[in-house]
């Protein structure tokens, strides 16, 4: 049982939720500069350079894969450095990543800065944050990992205007180097202060107290991989982001031509707008749920927005499915630490996080090739969309799949 099992969650003064204050900063940076900010470094980067798109856009994808290399082993990074040292070492490593980005000259520096950004991924990243959130809170954890997610959807709410409106005034590099110094001086002082495990045990190292030796966890990645509970989780939420990543990425192409650009910019800050407020909502009450039902409900509101923004040309109604998908978007990180807590355990809680992030991370890469290419062969998005239906659809059925017996034995 958990530390967090013996106090009052509900209570303003209990110490998890400055840990959660703490992880919502993390997300916030970690997100608005390693993924949202993508989009600003291929445009400036261009601009200042003359390098071409594709030299960008394929660093990016270098480093999406990096990092879901990299996460697999978190649990033994956890349980070799500890947690703090984890994290600092991410906040280091992202600092020096947009520092490099700020003064790079040449190619290469470019590819030393996005893997500098996978370490970051690493130590700051969803996997971490749901690791130490859930040895906080039992009772409120799905509200506690809600909260601080959505500091991921703020970091490109927030910190990517911010980017561009600095970039326009004092220029990319100086814009870059002030939002770092930003980072640093918002994020360091919360992780040395609040990040800790509750009651000096780590979730990662058998419980032992953080002055006793750590030992990497017992929990073994083929175990979790031989595991059919593990895979009903992590299989549909891979093919569910996906279809988001694919449908994301593609939402204003598809939009300009029925509703003209600036509608269809419209569109995607309500599809973030709405992602953050579906993130509170189910926050609120995802602890009385099971989260398995909640994750397929969330995978078919989806399929349903997508069904009808193919058969609408209103606009109206097409911004109000944009509004239906996106409140689903963000809760499809909050629902695999709550199953893998509830089935597999808090034991090898950090290892099929990182696992299950990494296998959903290499899988939804692919999304928006896949969509484009589908795009590409039949000359329009009816096809490729109503694919992403399907995916859904798909991934819905198998998240409601329960084996006869789950891996919480692992835990025990």
């Amino acid at each position: 049982m958990i530390a967090a099992s013996r106090v009052d969650e509900s209570s303003l003064h209990y110490r998890g939720w400055r840990v959660v204050l703490a992880c919502f900063l993390m997300a916030f940076f970690m997100f608005g500069f390693g993924l949202y900010g993508q989009g600003v470094y291929l445009a400036e980067l261009q601009r200042a350079h003359g390098w071409p798109g594709t030299l960008v856009s394929a660093a990016s994808t270098f480093s999406f894969l990096l990092t879901s290399v990299l996460v697999v082993f978190t649990d033994d990074l956890l349980a070799r450095i500890g947690l703090r040292s984890l994290i600092l070492c991410g906040l280091a490593a992202l600092g020096a990543s947009t520092v490099l980005l700020a003064l790079m000259q040449t190619p290469w520096q470019l590819y030393l800065a996005y893997s500098l950004m996978s370490v970051g991924w690493t130590g700051m990243g969803t996997v971490v944050i749901a690791t130490v959130l859930n040895s906080w809170f039992e009772r409120r954890r799905g509200l506690a990992l809600s909260l601080a997610f959505n500091g991921a959807t703020c970091g490109g709410i927030v910190l990517v205007p911010l980017l561009l409106s600095l970039t326009a005034s004092i220029g990319f590099r100086s814009a870059m180097l002030a939002a770092t110094m930003a980072m640093v001086v918002l994020v360091l002082p919360v992780v040395v202060v609040f990040i800790g495990w509750p009651a000096a045990t780590s979730p990662v190292s058998g419980g032992r107290t953080s002055g006793g030796s750590s030992t990497v966890p017992s929990h073994s990645r083929k175990t979790l991989l031989a595991n059919a509970a593990f895979w009903t989780m992590v299989l549909p939420i891979a093919i569910a982001v996906l279809a988001q990543m694919g449908f994301i990425i593609h939402q204003v192409s598809f939009l300009e031509p029925l509703i003209g650009r600036s509608a269809a910019g419209f569109a995607v800050t309500i599809m973030a707008g709405m992602a953050v407020v579906g993130r509170l909502s189910l926050g609120l009450f995802v602890d009385r749920l099971d989260p398995r039902l909640a994750c397929a409900a969330s995978m078919t509101s989806q399929a349903v927005a997508l069904f009808v923004l193919l058969q609408s040309t209103s606009p109206t109604m097409l911004l109000l499915c944009c509004a239906v998908y996106g409140f689903s978007i963000g809760n499809m990180i909050t629902f695999p630490p709550l199953i893998i807590q509830r089935e597999i355990g808090a034991g090898a809680f950090a290892a099929a996080m990182g696992l299950g992030t990494s296998i959903s991370g290499i899988v939804s890469a692919f999304g928006p090739g896949i969509v484009g290419l589908v795009r590409s062969a039949t000359g329009s998005y009816t096809t490729a969309l109503a694919m992403c239906v399907v995916l859904d659809l798909v991934a819905a059925g198998i998240v409601l799949w329960r084996p006869g017996r789950t891996a919480k034995v692992l835990a025990s």
